[in-house]
């Protein structure tokens, strides 16, 4: 596993083939981590379609999408599949946020959160308005996941501490930093 970013300083920015499930249309497109600046973006890395944590987890996170919405918030889910199998995923349980495909785990290697026989660490990065690192969140085992409370307390926590969405002094950490892992 690769060095993590550091809370406090830009998040990586990356470009990644990717689909959201909108009624029974599976649109397809680039997904730009820079285009999503003004808003908090929730990157949700996973191992993958279809297994047993991964599908609770992304689950949750689709059914409150109203949630994160009116936090201003987008959720995107990053895993290793590619964007034909994550087509099939989002219908299987209907899920509604972006699904990105890192087949060559270069994205992964970026974050921090590539493992030998997974593939990829279940992880969550936070990343404010301005593409700075907020919050993260990588699982060592991969057994439990962040929950949509959690996630929702943390995007208002930095919001509310601040009166706006603005980022700690670079390398600096947030207050609420949790960098632990499960």
């Amino acid at each position: 596993m690769g060095s993590s970013p550091q809370v406090g300083l830009p998040a990586p920015d990356f470009t990644l083939p990717g689909g959201t499930l909108a009624e029974d249309k599976f649109e397809r497109r680039d997904y730009a981590l820079s285009a999503a600046r003004g808003r908090t973006v929730v990157l949700a890395f996973y191992p993958g379609d279809n297994t047993t944590v991964c599908t609770r987890q992304l689950c949750s996170y689709s059914s409150g999408l109203d949630t994160f919405t009116g936090l201003d918030t987008e959720v995107w889910g990053i895993s290793p599949q590619g964007v034909d199998s994550h087509e099939s995923f989002a219908r299987a349980h209907g899920l509604r946020m972006p699904l990105l495909a890192d087949a060559g785990r270069e994205i992964a290697r970026a974050y921090g959160v590539t493992a030998p026989g997974i593939g990829v660490r279940r992880a969550v990065f936070l990343i404010g308005p301005d593409g700075v690192l907020r919050w993260k969140h990588v699982s060592l085992l991969g057994a439990t996941y962040q929950s949509l409370d959690t996630l929702a307390e943390h995007i208002s926590g930095i919001r509310n501490r601040t009166g706006e969405a603005t980022s700690p002094a670079p390398g600096q950490p947030a207050d609420d930093t949790d960098e632990t892992t499960d």
